[in-house]
């Protein structure tokens, strides 16, 4: 009898093991809660999207077009995940100009509508010293159903001052703090 015990336990563990990992992660999706472990545009921690339209400032959560995310994924910036269709993982950023807004990059920092982004200097050189291209020098004016996404908490930051701005569709939702550390 204690050898069936002891069968029925080794059996039960991948069982039990599998729900602990599987509960979690349902709560997680079900929820709304994504976990932010970058420090680029928001402390790391998790977060909740939330059901209104997100504005100027807030907090979001993005899929890149394909052909940015793609470059992103090639060069490490971004890792594969779930929620957008190309399996890449959507970024969180801030959603920072607005279709009509002036955006102004220039190689010491990024303004919109003449205010200086925190951490905007645009680097010629990513963390692992390779060269990085960026939107050339000038004024832009966002266009209709466009928007600029950027992490102005780091200068590392990958985001709109490399690639550009992306349709408006590519946000998800907005992110709002749940736990951060």
């Amino acid at each position: 009898m204690p050898r069936t015990r002891t069968i029925a336990r080794r059996a039960l563990f991948p069982v039990v093991l599998c729900a602990g990992i599987a509960i979690p992660l349902l709560s997680f999706e079900l929820l709304g809660l994504r976990i932010a472990l970058t420090d680029s545009a928001c402390p790391p921690g998790i977060y909740r999207m939330v059901s209104r339209a997100p504005s100027r400032g807030d907090l979001v959560l993005a899929c890149l077009p394909d052909a940015i995310a793609q470059l992103g994924s090639a060069r490490g910036y971004l890792l594969r995940g779930r929620g957008c269709g190309d399996g890449i993982e959507p970024v969180g950023k801030r959603l920072s100009a607005l279709p009509g807004d002036s955006v102004e990059v220039v190689p010491d920092y990024v303004a919109v509508n003449g205010q200086r982004l925190q951490h905007s200097a645009t680097l010629l050189r990513d963390s692992r010293d390779r060269s990085v291209e960026h939107v050339p020098w000038g004024r832009y004016t966002v266009p209709t159903n466009q928007v600029w996404l950027f992490g102005t908490k780091d200068a590392r930051s990958w985001d709109s001052r490399y690639f550009g701005p992306v349709p408006a569709s590519s946000v998800r939702a907005a992110l709002e703090p749940v736990l951060t550390w």
